[in-house]
């Protein structure tokens, strides 16, 4: 596959991303899967999509886990409900997240990801140790089936998810760099953070948005590609710098709105493989 195939965020059953009716519209080489509802991660649904996707010539990067529960109405409620931090449910998610490596497998995918939620800044609080324990568990468990676990960025700064990373200690353990993320959640400078954690980045979102007026308190804001602070020109020639060759997944959370979903990542496409074509000549 070539440098930078273009590739989009997409869903069966669950999660934002675009249809599968829209992903074979698009013809784009690659896709991330949010994970599938537990009773469509049978070996009989995978196989299914699997045979689906090799119709149409479509490789799945990444399978991601979400979790019934997970809110991002606002940051307040990301830290208490969003990925493995939360301790009500750390252990039937954690279940799930093995769950979905295997489906992973499955698939023939070697990637599984998640938001792993708000880690503590400190490393002597006194859940760190647990988070980074379950994180360890999740690790051993992809690398038994051949995967990588990556961590989407966000709700960290680069500082916090290097000393995170330090801490778990398997180096099977990556990052999915979301630079939109950065800015919604008011955690560092995209371009910046993409330097300071070059070296981990296994796979990326290209998505855009605008910085709240008061970041890390409130949510910034996502926009179409392209008309955000991201500024995707200089994402590209820093991925490049980083020496990343993977795919340039879109993501436009907006399924409340498929038409308009459908045409921003037609827009997307168009202007990713315009900068490519640029940084890469």
């Amino acid at each position: 596959m070539s440098s930078w195939p273009i590739g989009v965020f997409a869903s069966i059953d669950a999660g934002l991303g675009v249809a599968w009716p829209v992903i074979r519209e698009l013809g784009l080489p690659t896709i991330q899967l949010h994970a599938p509802h537990a009773d469509n991660r049978t070996p009989e649904a995978a196989q299914m999509f699997k045979s689906q996707l090799d119709e149409y010539g479509i490789q799945c990067t990444a399978v991601f886990g979400g979790f019934e529960g997970e809110s991002y109405a606002d940051i307040p409620t990301v830290v208490k409900t969003v990925g493995l931090v939360p301790q009500a449910t750390r252990q039937a998610r954690l279940k799930e997240m093995l769950e979905i490596s295997d489906f992973a497998r499955l698939l023939g995918v070697d990637c599984v990801a998640l938001h792993i939620g708000f880690v503590p800044h400190d490393p002597s609080d006194a859940d760190y140790e647990d988070i980074v324990e379950v994180t360890q568990h999740l690790c051993d468990h992809c690398r038994a089936n051949e995967q990588f676990l990556h961590l989407e960025t966000g709700q960290e700064t680069a500082d916090g998810l290097l000393t995170f990373i330090d801490s778990v200690e398997r180096d099977n353990l990556k990052i999915n760099f979301d630079p939109a993320n950065m800015i919604l959640y008011g955690s560092g400078d995209p371009i910046e953070a993409l330097r300071k954690v070059g070296s981990h980045v296994r796979s990326v979102h290209c998505k855009d948005g605008v910085w709240s007026d008061q970041p890390g308190v409130t949510f910034g804001r996502e926009v179409p590609l392209g008309e955000g602070d991201v500024g995707m020109e200089t994402y590209l020639k820093t991925l490049r710098e980083i020496g990343y060759a993977g795919p340039l997944t879109i993501e436009r959370e907006i399924p409340e709105d498929p038409a308009r979903q459908k045409a921003e990542i037609g827009d997307a496409i168009k202007l990713l493989t315009k900068i490519r074509s640029d940084v890469l000549k």
